[in-house]
């Protein structure tokens, strides 16, 4: 979600890394910086393509730790989409003496020996927004099938009456390394399967380019002409799609996504996308924060974690989930915008500023 990021001088932004206790800017890696001992938490990312977690995660969890421990010190490293990467931060965090890590990882299974390695140690673990294997303390996160649910519904809705189980409908979904992925799959075909025709689904591994290859076979299988709908799993595979739909001559059928990234809101007032799903990144990553926070200090978690889910390692994870809220172009004042998500500006550039009038943003 977007803010305004307000600048300040170099002095004064080193006093205050220096109080607050910080990690540095290194996106990629967690080598930078001591941190033996004291009250330190690492947080471990998976990607840098999806927009989200260096904008929105980082800097929401860094400011909630902060807020509830002003002692406590944040590691922070991404994986930049390679999960030995995301092993070997484990590895380092370890090293570093680190009490919590919480972690959304880039290959759920691939990770459980890392996670064992970090426990044996007395290490504390939090899976963030994907539930990891392994034995993880706690997980936070959205109701991924009901993602996955909104989405669908929001793509019946968008096909109105053309709706039927002749329409043939595309499906590009998530990478199934991704335990989240799999349950977006879940819910939406909990609400499309015997609704229409699913007459294409592929994996789009989180990516655009590859979103696009998809979305070109699919055109090529089934025919522009006769694809209704696209369901896409996220923003950033949608704006792969929606350049080949384009590309294609493919257009004002219904396209959804999921994160409510600019771009794709961008392109829900300019008709190209016709819905999202806006998971608060705020809350998420506050709850994430207080977690670690409350298991670094030996404090109870009951309250916090109160359902219970499985993980695909058969563990039991005490689980602390979210609501997440689809998004179309009638209700972007009341969401994304009413929660300073971005501002009107933010949306309506130059490019966009016609389709911002027409849909009563300006």
């Amino acid at each position: 979600m977007r803010r305004v990021v307000i600048g300040a001088t170099a002095v004064s932004l080193a006093l205050s890394v220096a109080a607050c206790g910080k990690a540095g800017d290194d996106n990629d890696s967690a080598d930078s910086g001591s941190s033996k001992g004291g009250k330190t938490i690492g947080l471990l990312l998976p990607d840098s393509v999806t927009e989200r977690y260096a904008k929105f995660d980082r800097p929401f969890f860094e400011d909630k730790v902060e807020e509830l421990c002003s002692d406590c010190k944040v590691e922070y490293a991404n994986a930049a989409g390679d999960a030995s990467k995301q092993a070997q931060q484990v590895t380092t965090m370890i090293t570093k003496g680190v009490k919590v890590i919480v972690i959304s990882a880039q290959d759920s299974a691939a990770i459980k020996s890392s996670i064992q390695a970090a426990v044996d140690k007395g290490i504390k673990v939090v899976a963030y927004d994907r539930l990891a294997q392994g034995p993880v303390s706690a997980y936070v996160s959205f109701d991924n099938v009901k993602v996955g649910e909104l989405q669908g519904q929001a793509l019946l809705d968008a096909l109105g009456d053309k709706a039927t189980k002749k329409s043939k409908v595309v499906m590009i979904n998530g990478d199934d390394a991704d335990p989240n992925a799999g349950q977006f799959k879940e819910g939406a075909h909990k609400v499309l399967d015997g609704k229409v025709d699913i007459a294409y689904e592929q994996s789009g591994l989180w990516k655009d380019t590859v979103a696009s290859q998809k979305m070109s076979a699919a055109i090529t299988q089934i025919g522009a002409k006769k694809i209704a709908g696209v369901y896409a799993a996220n923003d950033g595979m949608a704006g792969g799609i929606a350049t080949t739909l384009k590309g294609a001559g493919i257009s004002g059928i219904p396209l959804t996504g999921q994160d409510a990234e600019l771009a794709g809101i961008q392109r829900i007032v300019a008709g190209t996308q016709s819905s999202t799903v806006y998971k608060a990144f705020k809350p998420e990553a506050d709850a994430a924060a207080q977690l670690a926070v409350n298991l670094l200090e030996g404090k109870d978690i009951k309250d916090l974690a109160t359902e219970t889910l499985t993980s695909g390692s058969g563990d039991k994870v005490p689980s602390q989930l979210l609501t997440p809220v689809s998004v179309t172009k009638a209700n972007i004042n009341d969401t994304v915008i009413k929660d300073k998500l971005y501002t009107v500006a933010d949306i309506c550039t130059a490019e966009y500023a016609k389709a911002c009038k027409a849909a009563g943003l300006q």
